[in-house]
């Protein structure tokens, strides 16, 4: 009896250490708690071979995407963002890549890169440190699709599949800052 009152004392007195000092149901993410507004611009096509209507698709893609995975507001106002996003698309390429016998490929290779400057600006009040960088981000991503299908018919799938890739690669440096 004696020995279950010293365990019982010890194994209170070590969970105690992780027990957490404050419970809290607000966000307290990895944001800079000025950054409340983004503006984005319509993304340059410099890619010669991309889908004339790509550079809108994949910016309400990001805006989509930034709106609803951090606390940012979308602003049509290019004067008063805390984040503003820009953007060239630079690369959009089909290329072979897995050859057969007779130098006939098996497999196909849809790759698309984008190059994203990031503006940060805010002056905290009270709600974190002033903030005031650039960032850039390099983003390509590829998918692999039988080369039997014709590229205009899968051609939205795959789109949509890099878009989110791409999307993702946005949110995380928004978030991360790295």
């Amino acid at each position: 009896m004696r020995n279950l009152i010293y365990l019982s004392f010890l194994l209170s007195f070590l969970l105690q250490g992780c027990w957490p000092s404050s419970v809290s149901f607000s966000d307290t993410g990895g944001q800079n708690p000025c950054l409340k507004l983004f503006y984005m611009s319509v993304l340059e096509n410099n890619a010669p071979n991309a889908p004339n209507a790509y550079s809108n698709e994949l910016t309400e893609a990001i805006k989509t995407g930034v709106q609803n995975n951090t606390r940012l507001l979308l602003t049509t106002e290019e004067n008063n963002p805390q984040v503003i996003i820009e953007g060239t698309i630079t690369n959009y390429l089909i290329s072979p890549v897995a050859l057969q016998e007779g130098d006939n490929a098996a497999k196909n290779r849809l790759t698309i890169s984008v190059q994203f400057k990031i503006f940060q600006v805010c002056k905290a009040e009270g709600t974190g440190p002033d903030l005031d960088e650039e960032m850039t981000l390099v983003s390509t991503r590829f998918i692999d699709y039988n080369s039997e299908e014709d590229i205009s018919s899968i051609q939205n799938t795959l789109l949509s599949d890099i878009n989110t890739q791409i999307v993702q690669d946005v949110i995380n440096k928004l978030l991360s800052n790295w």
